[in-house]
Order: C-alpha cells, then structure tokens, then sequence
C-alpha cells in the first residue's frame, strides 16, 4: 500500500471522533481499498495532463515556513500503510537526534522490519491547518542510504495534504524501485501515475536533496504538482489531479513518510535531515 491508504483509514476515524486531526499523513478519505492489485504493480494509467504549462508559483517572503520538521516527534499507526490497512504490521520505528549520519548534529532515522512482503511502516505528522487556497507549497529534506541498503526498498514516498472543507488535496511522491521510475498518487481515482520520470536510485553513504512543488485550486478542486528536484536538477511535471471529496467535517495539514518493504522484506533504514515545509 501506500500513503493514501493510511490516509482512508483515517477518515473512517474522523467520522466517528474529531478527536483526532489525522492518523496519517496523507490525510483522510474514504474506506475503499486500492486499485493497485500488489505494491509493484506497474504503472497503466496516463496521467492527466494540465492544458498548458505555467510558471510554477514560488513562495514569497511572507510564506509560512516550518524549519527543522524531522526532529518533531512522528506518529505511527500499525499496518495503516498496507494495502487496504489490512495484513501483518511490519515492525518499523523512527529514532530523532541522530549524529552521525547527520548534516547538523540532528538527523532521524526512519527503519522497517518487515516479516512479510510487501508490509510498510508509515510515519506521519500534524500540523495547523491551513484554512485557505494553498498558492505555493514546497516539501524538501535531505536523504541518506546507508551502504547496503540501496537495493532494500520497495519504495520510499513522501507527501504533505491538505484537507479543507472536505475536500482533500494529497501531495504524493513515490520513488518505485522496480523499475525506476518516480510516480504521484491520483487520490479520487485511487491509483499510481507514472510522471514520465525516471528514479535513479540513491546512492549509498551520501546526502540526496530532494525538493517537491505543488499547488492547489480550491474553486475547481484540483491539485497540481509542479515540479520535482533532486540533487539540484529540477524536472517540470505539470500535473494535475481532481481533488477528493472525503466529507470530513475538520480541516487538517499534514506531511508523511512512508518506507515500503520489497519481495525477501528486507529489513533497511534511511536518514532525513534538513526537513522543511514551505507555503502560502
């Protein structure tokens, strides 16, 4: 499974109670399973396309800024980053003020170990709401692999979402190891899209940046990633997807990490300094 998955969950749980503004990161929606029938499904669908490419808005001085967001505690919820939120919990676990790896004296290790295939550890965080159209927003952080476990994931994903009046605007990246490409998630169509560009995986025992754009529209409903930088190579997607509609009653803001088990659920770990959310 996969963020958004978590992110169903969730919703099903904020019917019942307002208690609790997510139990993922990616937000709330309906209950349905996914469309993906195994987690290295290829990738069928054509991605819809915006009618012509804009200039991807840029968050000015007065963007709301969220520095240092690894180091915040991070959140779990058992086996909800499965497919269907059903199946074996894989044991995973996120340890802040990592040393060494780190880029400032602080990093935090995300690690997975997996029993079954295939089962994923979800990591997610809450943040204030944002009660308005969102212009410009930007996810980035800084990744490591250690030596050995570069060949290990399945997958990573990362994501923020926004969820305002109901309606929700998921933010969803995946690097898809078998064959390497990077795709984002059609929340109201419940599948994985192929963005046209190819992952290389990360190489071990360095520092990756990794910068993602997204906007959204909250008159026709639709969320738009802009674009995708990795290590200082920025690749234009000019995607857009329909929002969905979950009927949730509380609005919400939220960003997630996601690590994914492969074939042998090979037990793997990934740092991530330098983490920031950047919006308006």
């Amino acid at each position: 499974m996969r963020l958004w998955q978590a992110a169903q969950t969730c919703s099903a749980i904020f019917a019942l109670s307002l208690l609790l503004a997510s139990c993922g990161g990616s937000g709330s929606g309906s209950t349905s399973s996914s469309s993906l029938s195994s987690p290295n499904a290829s990738p069928t669908p054509t991605p819809g396309t915006a009618p012509s490419p804009s200039p991807t808005p840029t968050p000015t001085s007065n963007a709301t800024v969220i520095n240092r967001v690894e180091e915040s505690p991070w959140l779990t919820c058992g086996n909800c980053g499965n497919t269907g939120a059903t199946g074996a919990t894989a044991a995973y676990t996120d340890t802040l003020g990592i040393a060494t790896p780190s880029e400032d004296g602080s990093s935090t290790q995300f690690s997975i170990a997996a029993s079954v295939p295939y089962t994923n550890g979800y990591f997610y965080q809450k943040h204030t709401p944002v009660a308005a159209q969102i212009n410009a927003l930007t996810y980035q952080f800084d990744i490591y692999i250690p030596a050995g476990s570069e060949t290990l994931p399945q997958g990573i994903e990362f994501e923020c979402q926004q969820i305002l009046d109901g309606w929700v605007y998921n933010f969803s990246w995946q690097a898809l190891y078998p064959g390497d490409l990077w795709r984002i998630f059609d929340y109201g169509l419940k599948r994985w899209d192929t963005t046209g560009l190819a992952f290389t995986p990360f190489t071990p025992g360095t520092w990756h940046h990794i910068v993602a754009e997204y906007h959204n529209d909250t008159v026709a409903h639709t969320v738009l990633h802009d674009a995708l930088t990795v290590d200082g190579v920025r690749m234009p997607v000019n995607i857009t997807h329909n929002a969905f509609f979950s009927g949730a009653v509380n609005n919400q803001f939220t960003n997630a990490v996601q690590l994914d088990s492969n074939s042998t659920a090979a037990a793997y770990s990934v740092f991530i300094d330098q983490m920031k959310i950047t919006y308006q």
